[in-house]
């Protein structure tokens, strides 16, 4: 899909607005309220019948933008349904009427399968126009164009891109087997990776999002792979006797992280990308697993048991300096490093299940959820949100939610048990 999408960008951009700080403020709500924001819906510009893009494009910015926590997005005022995008082309009066502060108004031209999709967002309270957007692609890319617009429209008003354009790999057992499958982050275009049909276990990322890492036993033993997602290309690349598991790529994509227990019990090494010679990093007669690596890749977080009862710790790349992290709780497993380094997930089971965040340094634990029991978080890769598997409503599936825990929102799209989410870098 993405190689087929083409950005043609028309960036239309209020020079005020990125002089200085006191104009980007005036576009930002202060932290203890949501600005509203309505979204009209998508016209067309020119060019064939566009079916239900105009329900997609809103399903997906309505989506995306409310996740953030910093939006309210508004039902429309059906006075401006059939008015234009551009500016001069309608009027924000009704706009104003219903005390909505942004305005996002888009349009779409078809020829055959070919779309181009334009957006526009006005700052309603002084009719300004703050971005344009034209994006272009197949009428299978409308869901990309519109995440990567919401992508762009925070990138405007927080300085930061947002990671909507992202997907998710997962494991589920919809096929009736333990399989690798990825889909967009809200659980739409949903693809089978795998087909082995037997037990395939935590995928992860390569930093470039190109490749992913799993366990596999379709040979028997738990081995790990490295796995081409668009290209299907594999190979297997730790297969000692015994398990060869939760694999996971350094920040430069050069070693690989895993638990293996060839020298009698679950240990942390580390092997080239390519696999070969392993490099022991722990070495008690404890077990060690799921290992995590910082985003500068100086240190690693993992899991073991050397005082009785699992416990996460934290380690330099090479194996020295461990110490404990972890001090409440007596189950604590499935340690991830935030992308900006200040926050570890992990899951403490007290009954059931619950994600945990804390500092690197043991400080600010705080609980994440409550209802259900809810494992495996991963974060987005600007850090501003979490996906993660819960058991709250019945069978498991994969949710959302921000950073600190609000928000929380199913996107698993099937009745299967959905398992294991990461969600993939930039793309």
């Amino acid at each position: 899909m993405k190689k087929r999408l083409v950005l043609t960008i028309l960036l239309l951009l209020a020079p005020t607005l990125l002089s200085g700080a006191q104009d980007y403020l005036e576009v930002t709500a202060s932290v203890d309220r949501q600005l509203s924001l309505a979204v009209a819906p998508s016209v067309n510009l020119g060019g064939a019948a566009g079916g239900d893009i105009p329900g997609e494009v809103n399903d997906v910015l309505k989506f995306d933008l409310t996740l953030t926590g910093r939006y309210s997005v508004m039902n429309l005022p059906l006075a401006t349904a059939g008015s234009g995008i551009r500016p001069g082309e309608f009027d924000f009066a009704p706009w104003q009427a219903v005390n909505a502060e942004l305005l996002v108004k888009s349009g779409y031209t078809m020829n055959g399968d070919m779309l181009v999709m334009e957006f526009r967002l006005y700052d309603v309270a002084n009719s300004r126009q703050m971005l344009a957007k034209r994006y272009s692609g197949t009428r299978k890319d409308l869901r990309r164009m519109t995440h990567t617009f919401a992508d762009d429209l925070l990138l405007l008003m927080t300085r930061e891109r947002g990671p909507f354009t992202g997907k998710v790999v997962f494991v589920s057992k919809r096929s009736g087997n333990k399989e690798i499958y990825l889909m967009d982050y809200d659980g739409h275009n949903v693809q089978k990776i795998t087909a082995n049909r037997s037990i395939n276990l935590n995928p992860d990322f390569s930093p470039n999002g190109r490749e992913i890492l799993y366990t596999s036993y379709k040979h028997g033993n738990p081995d790990l792979y490295r796995r081409g997602i668009y290209t299907g290309t594999e190979a297997r690349i730790s297969s000692s006797p015994g398990i060869n598991v939760t694999g996971a790529w350094s920040p430069d994509g050069g070693r690989i992280a895993l638990a293996m227990s060839k020298d009698g019990n679950s240990e942390i090494y580390s092997i080239g990308k390519g696999g070969g010679a392993a490099t022991r990093l722990t070495k008690n007669h404890a077990i060690d697993i799921s290992p995590s690596w910082s985003p500068d890749g100086s240190r690693i977080a993992f899991v073991s048991d050397r005082l009785g009862k699992p416990q996460i710790f934290v380690m330099n790349s090479d194996g020295s300096g461990v110490y404990r992290l972890t001090t409440s709780g007596a189950y604590n497993v499935s340690p991830r490093w935030s992308p900006k380094g200040d926050r570890i997930l992990y899951c403490r089971q007290q009954g059931s299940f619950q994600i945990y965040s804390i500092t690197p340094d043991g400080s600010g634990d705080t609980q994440l959820t409550s209802e259900g029991s809810n494992e495996h978080p991963t974060w987005s890769p600007d850090g501003r949100f979490i996906t993660f598997s819960s058991t709250r409503g019945g069978g498991t599936a994969i949710y959302v939610m921000r950073a600190d825990g609000t928000g929380q929102t199913k996107v698993s799209r099937s009745a299967g048990s959905d398992t294991h989410p990461t969600w993939s870098p930039r793309l």
